[in-house]
């Protein structure tokens, strides 16, 4: 098959194509034709060896964290799922590989694709969804009339947490240029921030809940704005001791993650509120969840450029240049 691999950490090499071996069926996993896949920032940090320490992947490395496409094979003992189901999924770390014509997929990180989208609407919502699902109602257990600050709300996260927390009943504020604040007010955001020329830190207070996807500079000055108890959860760092703990990390890890989040978990406690950081993971029942809110017309996926195959790397650049207006997705077929 043809993949797009890359042979060592690196900011400045491009993603090769190559023809890669087709992978190997577990009883437990579905053979996937990929359709398309989407690009995320977590492709580009596991690129640049960002996250070497957390997820330490072997090379050559198929990147790749958003599938849609068909089942043409499953394993012997798969039941949910068969030949020609079209599907979507975020495949769970160490099982990455989207970057490619074919892909091997537990049965218990996909679901099935809602009806009413396209195979590239539906690449572009797996990692997205499943980050503002874990984070709105896991995390924070966003409630009706609570009040929420979303940063970067025409972002890939943004999109689809704006509507999301908009369904959970939820006041809504967020930051964006004046381009897009007609798009994220028809996404459900009630007070919009052009972060250009407003401080969103003199703006708002007395809030529930924040999600931080920006720098920690940002993330300080959002627990200003935070009511007494309020919770910040980032999704950009930096990752705590609790992180470490849950995903059973080597103790030096443990302690990296104690003393890169020491600052803000002191200014959180300092002012009585809550600091966690989410890595989200892979959940084929909550993006079942999410495939129905979908299909119920409550989410619906925010695409800015659809690249093909070839242009993986051009892709792989402009969400890098941190431009992107919602998704941007790999067409394959």
């Amino acid at each position: 098959m043809k993949a797009f691999v890359i042979n060592r950490y690196s900011k400045t090499d491009k993603l090769k194509l190559v023809e890669f071996p087709e992978p190997d069926l577990k009883e437990n996993e579905v053979l996937v034709q990929i359709h398309a896949t989407s690009i995320n920032q977590l492709d580009s940090k596991l690129k640049n060896g960002e996250f070497k320490l957390i997820l330490p992947y072997k090379f050559p490395l198929v990147l790749g964290h958003d599938v849609a496409g068909v089942v043409i094979k499953t394993g012997s003992k798969v039941k949910g799922f068969k030949v020609g189901d079209e599907i979507f999924s975020r495949p769970s770390d160490f099982h990455i590989g989207a970057f490619a014509e074919y892909i091997a997929i537990n049965e218990s990180d996909i679901a099935l694709k809602p009806k009413n989208i396209t195979m590239e609407e539906a690449a572009s919502l797996p990692l997205v969804s499943l980050t503002a699902y874990q984070l709105l109602l896991e995390k924070a257990k966003l409630k009706n009339g609570q009040k929420i600050f979303i940063q970067a709300g025409s972002g890939g996260v943004g999109t689809i947490a704006i509507q999301l927390a908009k369904h959970l009943g939820a006041t809504i504020a967020t930051t964006t240029s004046a381009k897009n604040s007609d798009l994220v007010k028809s996404l459900g955001a009630d007070i919009i921030i052009d972060y250009k020329n407003e401080d969103f830190e003199n703006v708002l207070i007395d809030y529930d809940v924040v999600l931080n996807s920006q720098d920690e500079k940002t993330l300080e000055k959002s627990l200003n704005i935070l009511k007494i108890e309020g919770k910040a959860i980032s999704i950009s760092g930096p990752p705590t001791p609790e992180f470490a703990q849950e995903f059973n990390l080597p103790w030096y890890i443990k302690f990296a993650t104690k003393l890169l989040s020491r600052k803000i978990r002191n200014k959180a406690k300092k002012q009585k509120v809550d600091y966690s950081f989410l890595f989200m993971a892979a959940n084929g029942k909550q993006l079942s969840e999410i495939a129905s809110l979908v299909e119920s017309g409550t989410i619906r996926p925010v695409i800015d450029k659809i690249f093909p195959f070839e242009e993986m790397n051009q892709a792989l650049e402009y969400v890098e240049s941190g431009r992107t207006k919602g998704k941007v997705v790999v067409k394959l077929k």
